[in-house]
């Protein structure tokens, strides 16, 4: 009996160190040695301060920007400690009302264009970082006309930061929203009004 005691408490302290430290740790290094951009979440900086990651959603108001899509991940939105979708079901009055709200606001944005879905939906994580090919040509009109841009030169800008399928097979046409606005205000002619993440 004492001997097996012994056994399982040795095998308890063996596989915590090897499960719990070692494993974690070795992990670890091969991603910061391997992929370091990614094992850090991907973080996009300007002027050595923080102003987001590729992959996590954020919201931006300013109307000489895309806007993302919209998110119920916290009170606000885009709340990454609380990742979520609003889990309303297609007849949920709240849902609905949130999205014919949303739905005449784009209509006065660019009047008589069909709007893309992924503009008045949420992601189930709230935080998504793209929205489609047609969610961004929706907005090259205000985009346009609040940079006093013509639509052609954003159009063009839209185009070069579409990312195709993964392998050509997986997954859908995108485009990564805070990476098409870093590239508006690269033009020099922006707002510049991205903000650093606080």
């Amino acid at each position: 009996m004492k001997k097996h005691l012994i056994t399982s408490l040795l095998m308890v302290v063996w596989t915590t160190v090897l499960l719990g430290l070692v494993y974690p740790l070795v992990v670890t290094a091969i991603a910061q040695v391997l992929f370091k951009d990614k094992a850090n979440g991907q973080l996009i900086t300007r002027d050595g301060a923080i102003i987001g990651s590729r992959i996590i959603g954020q919201p931006f108001a300013g109307p000489g920007y895309f806007h993302s899509r919209p998110s119920a991940a916290g009170n606000a939105g885009y709340d990454a400690a609380n990742s979520q979708g609003s889990n309303f079901g297609p007849t949920n009055q709240k849902l609905i009302d949130r999205v014919q709200g949303d739905l005449v606001r784009l209509n006065t944005e660019n009047p008589g264009a069909p709007v893309p879905a992924d503009l008045v939906t949420a992601s189930a994580s709230g935080l998504d970082p793209d929205i489609s090919p047609a969610g961004a040509e929706f907005q090259i009109p205000r985009v346009a006309r609040e940079r006093g841009w013509s639509q052609e030169k954003v159009r063009r800008l839209v185009q070069d930061h579409i990312r195709p399928r993964q392998f050509s097979v997986l997954g859908e046409p995108r485009v990564n929203v805070l990476e098409l606005n870093l590239a508006l205000d690269g033009k020099g002619e922006g707002p510049g009004l991205l903000e650093p993440m606080r």
